[in-house]
């Protein structure tokens, strides 16, 4: 009896659920992705090959410019409820009799970057509509002896969140003096522990060099 031949067919693979599942994803990213401003200055950090990843949470960082400013930014903590950020504004108005309006915090909370405005003019850079129009505010936080307002937003951060950590991010041609400065203030307030933020680098190893 002679075998029987099943007709060969190629097999068709229906690519219209991957299709579907793909374009699902890439709206969803792209109405829940907010992008990213930038800096009020930009900050070649130095390289290093240590690999210990900053935190996401509960930090302040100090930026550092190549001229000598500093700009501040808080995280607004683990939990959205916490809104660590309009309550370090406030209590920053207290030490300089200043009341801030619910639009003034929520755009300070909302701020998606670094500031470096003396608190004198936090109001009129909060009500500012654009970035574009808050950029001349953008002169670094003052840190004289005179005033230095650094030095309160640090005990104002540490008092709303005793969990916060400091990280540093300077750019590798920035002054020594004002890195002491800072690291200076942040001692003061008996923060003697932060992160440098850098770039990593990659090290090649020359066994030649080694072995002599």
């Amino acid at each position: 009896m002679p075998k029987i031949k099943l007709p060969t067919k190629s097999p068709h693979i229906d690519m219209t659920p991957m299709v579907d599942l793909f374009s699902v994803v890439l709206t969803f990213l792209m109405l829940t992705t907010t992008m990213r401003q930038p800096e009020p200055a930009q900050i070649d950090t130095p390289f290093s090959i240590s690999e210990k990843p900053t935190p996401d949470f509960n930090t302040m960082t100090f930026l550092l410019s190549k001229d000598g400013k500093v700009f501040i930014n808080f995280d607004n903590g683990p939990d959205t409820l916490l809104k660590f950020r309009p309550k370090i504004l406030d209590e920053m108005g207290k030490r300089y009799s200043i009341e801030f309006t619910d639009n003034e915090r929520r755009a300070f909370q909302k701020y998606p970057s670094s500031i470096g405005v003396p608190i004198l003019k936090m109001k009129e850079f909060l009500d500012q509509k654009d970035s574009k129009s808050r950029d001349p505010f953008q002169v670094g936080v003052p840190l004289d002896s005179a005033d230095n307002q650094l030095a309160m937003w640090i005990l104002c951060a540490r008092q709303v969140n005793p969990s916060i950590q400091a990280c540093i991010k300077g750019d590798g041609k920035t002054e020594f003096p004002v890195v002491k400065k800072v690291l200076d203030i942040l001692q003061d307030k008996n923060v003697n522990r932060f992160n440098l933020i850098t770039s990593l680098e990659a090290t090649k190893i020359n066994l030649d060099e080694i072995q002599k």
